[in-house]
């Protein structure tokens, strides 16, 4: 389907270290490397999530997509054109196809400013608008995420979370984007309204025929709106693909513990729960081999010391596991090498 499109976001080898300076000189005595050598494509329309437990590099995954930071080494393409290359007046053009809604949707709205002002404040950077067709378009968005016209007179604090999450997807579409980064922008909402908010991503989706990196970290609310799957651990991404394939059968060890844990309301779904053992590993001291055979029940001898990489399956999928991998897999029994015991 996508063989004769450009990926609307391509993510090459990209990386992002951050400094560990100690001592009284603040010398530099290692790196946490949040994200880790990533590539991924986004095609035009479909909603890609990224999911894993808490600090394993899926927002500054989406900073760096956004150049909210700056990474250490590999690049990111947006329409085929890379980022780094982009001059000023091209990157300011992109801030307006690219655009992010956070995950606390008060501390992101300015507490002094109206909500039409805040809505209004792109149009007006960009020059989409002016005067009384300014606030036209406020208007328009408001109605479009399902707030009546007078909020625009009031001012953050006097809405609820889902309102003001509201708010905020408003001004993001503002500027007419084309890609929207999502960074966990359900998790601070009751689930009631995770569900609207959910619901409300997928109808402006659809009509305006956008395209989201959807972070987060709630397995239940990626199954309902993503198109793939992105798993991260430590910086790396483990397994990409499709929802359905994710959920009916995930390759990757890490993913099966994390779908197990998922509540379900099926009272017949018998399926067996697979823990984590452990605690995530420091990403200042990256385990050698695979980062997962720490905590893996199912880890072999090679996982303690060759690093897996993204391998490409049938039906689009990728995992980074020995165990999936025909070469590593052929060196794993003619050494005699077997499974360690957890």
């Amino acid at each position: 389907m996508h063989e004769k499109e450009v990926p609307l976001i391509q993510a090459v080898g990209l990386k992002k270290y951050f400094e560990i300076r100690k001592g009284v000189f603040g010398r530099i005595r290692g790196h946490v490397r949040a994200v880790d050598g990533v590539s991924f494509s986004v095609w035009p329309g479909e909603t890609v999530s990224v999911v894993g437990e808490s600090g394993c590099g899926k927002t500054t995954l989406g900073r760096l997509i956004l150049r909210l930071l700056e990474a250490t080494d590999g690049e990111v393409f947006f329409r085929g054109r890379n980022l780094r290359e982009m001059n000023r007046g091209e990157l300011r053009n992109l801030r307006r196809r690219i655009q992010i809604v956070f995950q606390d949707p008060y501390g992101s709205l300015n507490p002094r400013m109206t909500i039409g002002s805040i809505i209004g404040e792109g149009i007006r950077i960009h020059r989409l608008a002016a005067g009384d067709a300014v606030h036209a378009r406020v208007k328009k968005l408001l109605d479009m995420v399902g707030l009546p016209v007078s909020v625009a007179r009031r001012y953050p604090h006097e809405f609820s979370g889902g309102q003001r999450q509201r708010i905020s997807i408003a001004r993001a579409l503002a500027v007419e984007p084309e890609f929207i980064v999502a960074d966990e922008p359900v998790s601070a909402l009751d689930v009631s309204v995770q569900a609207q908010i959910i619901n409300l991503l997928q109808d402006v989706q659809r009509e305006l025929g956008l395209t989201y990196l959807f972070i987060s970290h709630d397995l239940s609310v990626v199954r309902h709106i993503s198109d793939r799957v992105m798993v991260m651990y430590l910086g790396r991404i483990v397994e990409i693909a499709s929802r359905n394939d994710l959920y009916e059968a995930a390759l990757h060890p890490y993913t099966r513990a994390l779908l197990s844990a998922v509540p379900s309301t099926d009272l017949n779904n018998k399926r067996s729960r697979r823990e984590i053992h452990g605690d995530v590993p420091d990403p200042a001291m990256v385990p050698l081999g695979c980062p997962f055979h720490p905590r893996c029940s199912e880890r072999v001898d090679a996982c303690l010391h060759v690093v897996p990489e993204l391998i490409d399956l049938p039906k689009g999928r990728q995992v980074a596991c020995l165990l999936h991998d025909s070469k590593e897999a052929d060196v794993v029994v003619s050494s005699g090498e077997h499974a360690v015991n957890s």
